[in-house]
Order: structure tokens, then sequence, then C-alpha cells
């Protein structure tokens, strides 16, 4: 798979590249343009001209037949989009083909269904008797597209969090400029190629390529061009592009870091709970945002619960790489900090040796800590990773105390047979999403998001129609 730039309808691979490696076993899958200033430059004002051209005259329908178009044309290039996100992410094919792609689908399809579904609130309004006339007025609200709109995706998921974000800011009638992660490009140069045969007007959607700091990505979010900034990634990459954006006021939707908590109950089902831990904790090997690292479990099953954990880490089987060996390395550091901590290791905590191509890879092992304070770093900080630290508490409240003692707030998760405990406690725990009696069950309505050093803002449904669009309010005295 060749990454290119799509710039103003034009594919485009000049300037100098770097390698692609495969984390799955080190080997190089190709080169990747680096955008220079003047690419972003031409990116942005293919973008600023599309909003004056044919894009801007499209009504809701037009726009809700393109988003149906695109995701037609990556179903019908299922198994291309396949093959590039495992090739990129060395994540299991089985996940990409029932969560990643069908998600990229899914994603336009349900914001074709939320624009033309969306209603408008219209008021009649008495005029008083200070203003000139007399009698009533109709106050009704339109919507118009922000205008340029960069986005910014991780390596983690990225085809289904790019076009998580690219399908509402093209519903209400953006353009978008996509920079996805220099190490996952290959996903958005085969979507771009689906956008360009979709037909969409030149300039609506553009693709540059490249690295963050000092690079495409700080060229792109302190464009003066650009009107709105779409992110998800960690928490001091968000700092440093509100920083950049500062200068031109430009509005932020951020999904940050978490240090994720689940809170396991006594009355829970203990095979349920641990069930969902290992999901939440090593699932695309702890590479993603809402996975669980922090495990706080009621003192009279805590011991079982460990064991049944740490045996689980140990028989897991087929679990993938971390996306690279800088991630890899910071990982491993974690395991090694975690020791030197006075950490107990359950399960895993060190390299994989296989014995086969994947030694070349950038794999850790799934790994189950116990015994550590509070304080500890590796208790803190966000690990990225498949692991997890494994806590006993006494009460509900201690167990909220210490759930919340995060500067993270992104998710939580809470095992408990008792209805009337879930109801009570989940609103206090301070994540943006609770989950309780499961983990990631989604629905594209809901608001999605963190709070603390999690993020600003909210996607998903009319959240994400909100955050894309600008409301007007239009005043006509009768």
């Amino acid at each position: 798979m060749k990454a290119e730039h799509y710039v103003g309808g034009v594919f485009r691979s000049d300037g100098t590249s770097f390698p692609l490696i495969a984390p799955a076993d080190g080997s190089e899958l190709g080169a990747v343009p680096e955008a220079t200033r003047e690419v972003v430059d031409d990116a942005v004002t293919a973008a600023r001209t599309a909003l004056k051209g044919p894009w801007a005259a499209m009504g809701a329908q037009e726009r809700v037949a393109a988003l149906r178009s695109v995701a037609d044309g990556i179903q019908a290039r299922f198994e291309e989009f396949v093959d590039a996100e495992v090739a990129d992410t060395g994540r299991s094919r089985e996940f990409a083909s029932t969560v990643d792609v069908p998600r990229a689908v899914g994603n336009f399809r349900a914001y074709a269904d939320l624009l033309y579904g969306r209603p408008e609130r219209a008021y009649m309004t008495q005029v008083p008797g200070w203003s000139s006339g007399a009698g009533e007025a109709l106050n009704y609200t339109v919507r118009r597209p922000l205008g340029v709109v960069a986005i910014i995706s991780p390596w983690n998921l990225p085809l289904l969090l790019s076009t998580w974000k690219i399908a509402p800011a093209l519903a209400c009638g953006n353009a978008v400029v996509l920079k996805p992660s220099e190490e996952t490009p290959s996903t958005a140069t085969l979507l771009a190629q689906v956008i360009d045969a979709a037909g969409l007007p030149d300039g609506v959607f553009n693709l540059v390529h490249g690295h963050g700091a000092g690079a495409a990505g700080e060229f792109l979010t302190g464009h003066p061009g650009v009107d709105a900034i779409a992110f998800t990634g960690e928490s001091a990459t968000g700092a440093a592009i509100m920083r950049n954006a500062a200068d031109h006021v430009t509005p932020v939707s951020f999904e940050l870091g978490g240090k994720n908590p689940a809170l396991v109950f006594a009355d829970a089902d203990i095979d349920a709970a641990v069930d969902g831990t290992v999901r939440s904790s090593f699932t695309h090997s702890g590479q993603i945002c809402l996975c669980t690292e922090r495990v706080y479990v009621e003192r009279p099953v805590f011991d079982v619960f460990v064991e049944r954990l740490g045996g689980r880490a140990r028989a897991l089987d087929g679990y993938g790489p971390m996306i690279s060996a800088e991630h890899r390395d910071k990982v491993l550091s974690y395991y090694r900090l975690a020791r030197e901590e006075g950490a107990t290791v359950v399960a895993g905590g060190g390299a994989p040796e296989f014995g086969d191509e994947r030694d070349g890879g950038f794999h850790v092992e799934p790994t189950v800590l116990t015994g550590l304070p509070e304080t500890a770093r590796t208790v803190r900080e966000e690990i990225f990773g498949p692991v997890c630290h494994v806590a006993p508490f006494d009460t509900e409240d201690e167990a909220l105390a210490l759930a919340n003692d995060s500067p993270y707030g992104l998710a939580s998760t809470m095992w408990t047979r008792d209805l009337s405990r879930a109801h009570r406690v989940a609103p206090r725990i301070e994540t943006g999403i609770v989950w309780v009696n499961c983990w990631n069950l989604r629905d594209l309505r809901t608001p999605f998001g963190g709070v603390k050093a999690s993020g600003i803002g909210r996607e998903g449904g009319e959240y994400s129609l909100d955050f894309f669009s600008e409301p007007v309010n239009v005043c006509i005295q009768i």
C-alpha cells in the first residue's frame, strides 16, 4: 500500500519520505511522504476554495447521498481496508474485520441517517411593547458549517477514529484536512481513494501525511486558515495543540488519554468480571484509550479475582504488538519501574519470545500487578499497554475515592449485581463514560468523551453535529 497525500482532488507524494515499519515483525512496509508546510498550505487552501464551490451549494439530502456513497465504497473494498489496518497496526484480522472496518462503514451511514432526520427548533415570541411594531415574531435556528476542519487521528484505531470525525464534519458541510498518525497512514490513503471515486468536489476532503511537532501536525493545527480542530491522542499532545490553536481562538474537540478504573464489588458475578477485565485490560494489547489500567476489587473477593485474572493473562495467546519499538520500550520501562516501586508481578512483566518472525516485532507480555501504593507512578501515569494494577477496597466510598483519584477521567467500569448500587455509584464516578457489567458497549448516538485531562467536548450522535456546525438564530417579526 503506497501512502500518498490527497490535496485538492490530486494524489501526490512530493518531498522527502520516511519508512513505514510493520509492528508485527519489524519489516519495512513502504515509504510515507512527509508533508512540508507548503503541502499543508495547499491542502488548507483547497479546503477553503471548496467551501465556496459546489459543496457549499449542496443541500442536506445531497450530503447524505455523498456519505452513503463513501460508506458503500469502503464496503466494496472491505478486504483491502482490513489488509491495510492489520499491516499498519499489527492487530488481529478478526479485530480489523469485526470492529475497525465495519465501524468506519457504520460511521458514515450513522451520520447520514442523523443528518437526514435532524429537527431544528422554532419559537413564537410575543413582541414587547418597547420594540417597534407589535404582534409576534418567529425565531428559528439554522446551522452552518464551521469551515475548514483539521482532523488529527491516532495510531491505535486509525480508520475507526478518523471516520468518527470525518463523517459528521462532512455531514455538516465542512471541508476537511486529515492528518493521520505517521505510524498508520495506509487506511487513510485508501479512504482518500474511496472519497475520490465517490465524486465529492475537489478539496472537500484532503489528506496530508507526516509527523506532529515541528512538522505537518503543527503546521496544520496552527494554520490561520483552519476554523476548528478535532483531535484524538495523548493529553500532552492535546495541550500542545491547544496552545498552537490559541493564537487564532480556534475551537477544539479533544478525546485524550486515560487511566481508567474498574470497580469490582463482592456481589458481582466474578466470572463475568474477570472475563470483562481481560477484555478491558488486554484488548488490542491495551492500546485503546478506553482500556482499564486500574482495577479495584472488594476485599472478600480480592484474592480469588487476582488469581483468576493472572491465570487468564498468562494463558493469552496471539496478542498483538505495540505499535512501534519506541512504544514497546516505553511499556517495558514501566514494567521495570513497577518492580522498582515494589509491585508483585502476578503475570507477565516482560517481552515474550516466540521463536519465529514475531521476535522481530514489538511485543510485550500481558501483565497483572498488585501491591503498589496509589502514589506510585505506575498507578498514576497512563501506560497504554496490556497492563493493569489490582488493589483491594473495603467500602463503597473508598472505591469511589480510589476511582476518582486521578488526573484523568475518560471511562470506567463497574461490576455488581446490586442495581441500586449501580444507579447510586455510576453518577459519582468522575469519567465521561461508565459501563456497568460490560465494557466498550457503544451506541453511536450517545455522548463520547472524557473529563479532566481526558478531553474537551463530546462526540457521537447529535453531539458531533453540534460541534461541527454553528447555530444561527433567525428572528422574523410577523
